[in-house]
């Protein structure tokens, strides 16, 4: 079979709002390893890390396809990712690290990578970058300097999207999500949120591939500000266990088989296509693990969400859960299946 050659502008017009272009089969259309490769070496990409334990950075570096060498070198004479500062995964140091950044940040349109949490607290000190005469340089501070010359600002993981364990009460170091700080600034910068923690590392090379190839315009996102091709249906709608659930069929303690919903799973209130994607290279998942969902990829997590062996009440889930599948469908008698979970 002879292939029609793919053009950049066919690959847009076929990506651009399509959930199987950011979903499993993303990687696999023909030519899209030198489409990715091109596009990416187009934009350079300013990766800062606030207050983290490189978890999401770890995450990304875990990708399969293309692999994180792929992405950040390339093959031999081909293009690759222009990450031009990431203070994790840079060869340079101190001030060549900086010159770096600030050379990056001399030429607006690139790509605003934020990862970890940003304290607004006594000016953030909490969490510093660099210095200048002697004083650190704080990550909120870079946020509100790099943001507004920024194309597009990504908030990845947990603590950037909601704030995540660093946003724990009393919250003592004032962590807010990126995109309500900018909003504080009138910074004006659109923002893409990817939630987790940390984020599955698809839905951040899926999400940044396809920004750069068709641009922000073609990447959908929903009320909250995440790619819809990955968050669009709950971890509820396509879990394996989702028949034990219809059938009332409920675990009473960990390991035993049945929904884990009165045992605190989160699945009905989380948005994540975690149960077909699976993680670990397509290996497993949470449920899979006899473990409830804890909700990792709510824009919630952790602490405005219900503990994570507690069950969810009965009112937040009519008023937050569609208990249908992901094409909308409602099960008839799914409120008066919740009432008999808790009965």
């Amino acid at each position: 079979m002879i292939r029609k050659p793919v053009t950049r502008r066919d690959f847009v017009k076929l990506s651009a709002g399509s959930t199987a272009a950011l979903g499993m089969l993303m990687f696999d259309m023909p030519e899209f390893d030198r489409l990715f490769a091109a596009a990416l070496n187009e934009v350079p990409v300013i990766w800062m890390q606030g207050g983290s334990d490189s978890g999401c950075t770890e995450s990304i570096a875990n990708v399969v396809g293309p692999s994180i060498y792929d992405v950040l070198l390339g093959p031999i004479g081909d293009k690759h990712l222009s990450m031009q500062f990431h203070q994790t995964l840079m060869a340079g140091q101190g001030d060549q690290a900086m010159d770096a950044l600030y050379n990056a940040a001399a030429k607006p349109g690139y790509v605003l990578v934020m990862e970890g949490a940003v304290a607004e607290k006594d000016n953030g000190v909490y969490a510093t970058v660099g210095e200048q005469n002697g004083v650190g340089i704080s990550a909120l501070k870079h946020l509100t300097d790099l943001a507004p010359s920024a194309s597009v600002v990504i908030a990845l993981g947990a603590c950037c999207t909601g704030g995540g364990i660093p946003a724990a009460p009393p919250n003592v170091t004032g962590v807010k999500a990126v995109s309500q700080i900018l909003e504080e600034n009138s910074i004006t910068t659109p923002v893409v949120n990817i939630p987790g923690c940390p984020p599955h590392p698809d839905w951040m090379v899926g999400s940044l591939a396809q920004i750069l190839i068709g641009g922000l315009e073609s990447v959908p996102l929903d009320s909250q500000k995440r790619p819809t091709a990955f968050f669009s249906a709950t971890i509820h709608d396509h879990c394996e266990r989702r028949g034990s659930f219809e059938a009332e069929n409920f675990a009473t303690k960990l390991g035993e088989d049945g929904c884990l919903y009165k045992l605190g799973c989160k699945g009905p209130q989380t948005h994540a296509d975690c149960p077909t994607r699976l993680w670990n290279n397509k290996t497993s998942w949470c449920v899979a693990t006899n473990s409830p969902c804890i909700g990792c990829a709510a824009i919630e997590f952790p602490f405005k969400m219900q503990s994570t062996y507690e069950g969810i009440p009965l009112m937040t889930l009519e008023d937050k859960i569609a208990i249908g599948v992901a094409g909308g469908v409602v099960l008839a008698g799914g409120a008066a299946l919740a009432k008999k979970a808790f009965s």
